[in-house]
């Protein structure tokens, strides 16, 4: 008797133990279970060909229209970096640019190709100038920029955080190496004024540069680098700086100079006087002035046509190369419910 109260006992024990690693297992779901409905499409060959015309016949004419509009933009792109120095000075072309008692002032002449409506883009090309580099992208302090409050905020900013033990404003390397050249341009004698209003983002102008936020010991440290700021003006209405703080991703790239508000006709001469002041020489750099006008997809880009125009061609020829071996060697399709992972095997019971 009491080896059965002992096995009862024990049975008794496995069964709760049973109970209890039954009540551990998860709540059944359709989600944990992974019987949620689900698209399982079959692509078919007749999805297939259709899938590739229609795209085939979408990208075509937008790379068309596309290469249309960028041959209809009007381009003048000029390297002056080299030809603007002194011929005595082409052997030692850093120390030229490097003294304040040389004359860096230049004069280029440009002739209008096309009828050039406006606005006429004025930019500057930098080639060569990394400004992608992880500390020089690091050195700047968003906080300052944004509010005077935090003025003393230089954190990142060094070796152009403080001059004389006061901080500088805007501080940081890109600040610090803002694109300093000058454009005055004429035609026919006559003065055209280059606008600097709305250059840059209106993003930028209201939410990253304080409208209290006043340039100071700017260009006054140990280190002299690209142009001065005027410490009477903002930090949101110093367009030039605003443009050139917004970091380009690659070593060559355009920043925005100005606008010209009146039309430059075809075979107009115009005359540019720049003041060669910047410093690429020391890094090999190149500088350019580039005047653009521009269509529906911006400047001049003949890649994005290209791009469309290729992928276009390919699926159009993918598209009739299935066509024809579709009709010439066809292949019976299979039965698509043989496609699912848990199917039962036909003749075999649970």
């Amino acid at each position: 008797m009491a080896g059965e109260a002992t096995s009862s006992g024990g049975d008794n024990g496995s069964s709760d133990s049973s109970s209890k690693a039954k009540s551990k297992k998860p709540k059944y779901s359709r989600f944990t279970q992974q019987e949620l409905p689900a698209c399982k499409p079959v692509l078919t060959p007749g999805y297939v060909i259709a899938i590739f015309t229609i795209i085939g016949i979408v990208f075509i004419p937008v790379g068309l229209l596309s290469l249309f509009a960028s041959e209809n933009v009007v381009e003048i792109v000029d390297r002056y970096d080299e030809d603007c120095i002194p011929h005595d000075h082409n052997k030692n072309m850093v120390g030229y640019i490097q003294s304040s008692s040389t004359n860096k002032t230049c004069t280029r002449s440009l002739k209008v190709p096309k009828h050039m409506k406006s606005p006429v883009y004025v930019y500057y090309q930098l080639d060569n100038f990394y400004q992608n580099h992880r500390r020089y992208v690091k050195s700047r302090s968003d906080k300052q920029l944004r509010s005077k409050s935090n003025e003393r905020v230089t954190t990142n900013c060094a070796p152009e955080a403080t001059a004389n033990g006061s901080p500088i404003v805007p501080c940081g390397l890109i600040a610090w190496s803002l694109f300093n050249d000058t454009y005055g341009i004429s035609v026919k004698d006559k003065v055209v004024e280059i606008s600097k209003k709305n250059i840059a983002w209106e993003s930028d102008k209201k939410e990253k540069f304080g409208s209290d936020v006043y340039p100071k010991n700017f260009q006054s440290g140990g280190l002299i680098g690209g142009a001065t700021l005027n410490p009477s003006i903002p930090l949101s209405e110093q367009e030039d700086l605003i443009v050139w703080m917004r970091t380009a991703a690659l070593p060559n790239f355009r920043k925005l100079y100005g606008k010209i508000e009146t039309d430059l006709k075809a075979n107009d001469q115009v005359t540019v006087t720049i003041q060669n002041n910047y410093n690429t020489y020391s890094f090999g750099g190149k500088k350019k002035l580039v005047l653009s006008t521009t269509s529906w997809i911006g400047g001049k880009n003949d890649f994005l046509g290209i791009a469309y125009l290729t992928v276009g061609g390919i699926c159009l020829f993918l598209a009739i190369t299935f066509i024809l071996m579709y009709v010439i060697k066809p292949r019976p399709l299979g039965d698509p419910s043989y496609l699912s992972w848990n199917r039962n095997p036909a003749g075999h019971s649970n």
